[in-house]
């Protein structure tokens, strides 16, 4: 069985929190603690990251079946970025492990189409391709993405600096999966088919999902409550963390059992 990490905060409604693309449960720890203040909060570590440890091949069904062994009871799945994907593929295929979702920061179909708004795909092959000359200056390039447009974006790639790399980076071959999952995985159909309560936080300035994407989402799910942060980029609990904390509260107390 694959060694998940796990930090483990507070008590009563359990929510897990899963990381994006390249981070550690280490990114959530504040934030992680905030939310304790009312909830049992888990921040769950994506095999290969941190100090979880490696699955092969990384494949999201893989992810996603890992994770799920983890956590013990049904629970409120909250996937930020790549994070979000794997929580559509958990509710997909595991629902009884999940009573609701929160997709922070995160799109069904991360890739833009000519009908959906998304992040140009010809980036995202650039970064796999920029993995392999020179590791850190690509995540580097990535986090400074996640805080573009930000008034404080010096003050918050710091942050994220600091967060990101307590723990070494996962090697090239776990990045260079986590990108094929963003590039291939469509999960709009999983998304449209939920039954559970489902919230989305999105930030009006990031710039690798854009807001737009929050209207088609409630096309395919029209009970989807859509929040937006308008002055908040790609990480919203981190630069806007009251917000975000006050949103995730309010649809707990309201919508979870």
């Amino acid at each position: 069985m694959t060694k998940i990490h796990l930090e483990v905060f507070g008590a009563g409604k359990p929510i897990v929190l899963v990381h994006g693309w390249a981070m550690h449960t280490g990114i959530w720890r504040e934030f992680a603690r905030q939310l304790a203040q009312d909830y049992r909060v888990t921040g769950i570590g994506v095999p290969g990251h941190g100090r979880s440890g490696k699955i092969d091949p990384f494949t999201l069904e893989r992810i996603s079946d890992e994770l799920v062994k983890a956590v013990s009871e049904p629970s409120c799945w909250l996937g930020w970025s790549l994070g979000a994907t794997v929580v559509l593929d958990i509710a997909d295929r595991h629902p009884e492990r999940v009573s609701s979702l929160v997709l922070l920061a995160g799109n069904p179909l991360f890739t833009q189409t000519a009908q959906w708004p998304g992040m140009d795909i010809h980036l995202l092959d650039e970064f796999a391709e920029h993995l392999h000359e020179n590791c850190q200056a690509t995540l580097l390039r990535f986090l400074s993405l996640q805080v573009k447009g930000l008034s404080d974006h010096k003050v918050f790639l710091k942050a994220l600096k600091t967060a990101v790399f307590e723990c070494d980076a996962p090697d090239a071959k776990i990045l260079q999966g986590g990108l094929e999952i963003l590039k291939q995985m469509d999960m709009r159909a999983t998304l449209s088919g939920l039954n559970i309560p489902v919230s989305v936080i999105l930030g009006g300035l990031d710039t690798l999902i854009p807001v737009a994407v929050g209207q088609k989402m409630q096309l395919l799910l029209p009970s989807l409550e859509l929040n937006i942060i308008d002055r908040a980029g790609h990480v919203p609990f981190l630069s806007h963390s009251l917000e975000t904390a006050t949103i995730i509260s309010r649809f707990m107390d309201e919508q979870c059992i």
